[in-house]
């Protein structure tokens, strides 16, 4: 099950589109606990979160939280955790890119979905680089 929480004002956000999707990459990743929350932010709350918990203080446009190191915490215990993205850098990375928002979002939720299943582009970058663009082609984006 995908949970999708909206934290901003700046967009309109299409819950069923994206809780779609969400199941969708995870079908395709082979994620053995479903259970996800893509929680849609601002600038603002983002680079808090970054500060926060990696230590870098700027907006980044998406972060991912194991169901270990939640900060929107559920009691939910087969919960994979919590994929985080700003509204804001996926605006401006679409436009810079020549993408769609969606595609944009697309291409963010299945990036934090792959740091949910252990996959780390710091350690092993090239690996999850060719998986990530694997699914995007299987994905459609």
């Amino acid at each position: 099950m995908i949970e999708i929480i909206n934290r901003q004002r700046r967009r309109k956000i299409e819950t069923k589109q994206w809780r779609a999707f969400g199941e969708e990459a995870l079908k395709s990743i082979g994620a053995k606990k479903p259970n996800v929350t893509i929680v849609f932010v601002g600038d603002n709350a983002i680079r808090e979160l970054n500060r926060r918990f990696r230590g870098k203080d700027y907006a980044t446009d998406v972060l991912s939280f194991p169901s270990a190191a939640e900060p929107f915490e559920t009691e939910n215990r087969s919960h994979l955790g919590e994929v985080v993205i700003s509204v804001q850098r996926a605006t401006a990375q679409a436009q810079s890119n020549r993408l769609s928002f969606e595609n944009e979002v697309k291409q963010l939720i299945l990036h934090g979905l792959l740091h949910l299943c252990g996959y780390d582009h710091e350690t092993d970058n090239s690996e999850m680089n060719r998986l990530e663009l694997r699914l995007r082609k299987r994905l459609g984006i």
